[in-house]
């Protein structure tokens, strides 16, 4: 019976790990669109590994790669200059603990839109996207490890959509 009682303990622990993980995790997502929405590109230290990659595909036939906070913020910030108004918003997450069976990584599907007004028309956009994110505890806390982002969809004269991405992308 006490056997049974402490595998069954055991089973509560990482259940309840697993959840405070789960929250971390959506913490730090909410933390980067967060310091993106406001442009807080030094915000990024805190949230990146110093080694952390992102690939960027905007369906435009050229995939970017980009390493490291500052790198992946530079890219942001000129790449959303044109706007008088960005909010990136996040729409949906997946969040997978345990992945490749280690305790401190994890990866996820995050679907977000950005909502843009361009600065010198005026004119309102959304763009639609996921990230395939894998992410690394250390020392107690997560980070990002790395990015895929794709873009699905944006709004523009015409609506533009894209096929889901293929393939496992962690």
């Amino acid at each position: 019976m006490a056997a049974t009682l402490h595998a069954s303990l055991e089973g509560v622990d990482q259940a309840l790990q697993d959840t405070i993980d789960v929250v971390a995790v959506g913490r730090l997502q909410a933390a980067y669109a967060d310091a993106v929405t406001r442009r807080a590109w030094l915000e990024l230290d805190d949230l990146f590994l110093p080694e952390a990659t992102v690939s960027i595909d905007k369906r435009d036939g050229d995939i970017l790669e980009l390493t490291g906070p500052r790198a992946i913020g530079d890219f942001i910030a000129k790449a959303i200059s044109c706007f008088e108004f960005f909010e990136f918003v996040i729409l949906n997450r997946h969040i997978i603990l345990h992945h490749d069976g280690a305790d401190d990584r994890a990866v996820a599907r995050l679907y977000f839109a950005e909502l843009r007004q361009d600065e010198a028309s005026g004119k309102w956009s959304t763009a639609y996207g996921i990230y395939h994110d894998r992410y690394r505890k250390v020392d107690g806390r997560w980070w990002f490890d790395g990015r895929r982002h794709h873009s699905m969809a944006r709004t523009a004269r015409d609506f533009e959509t894209f096929p889901f991405p293929e393939g496992n992308l962690f």
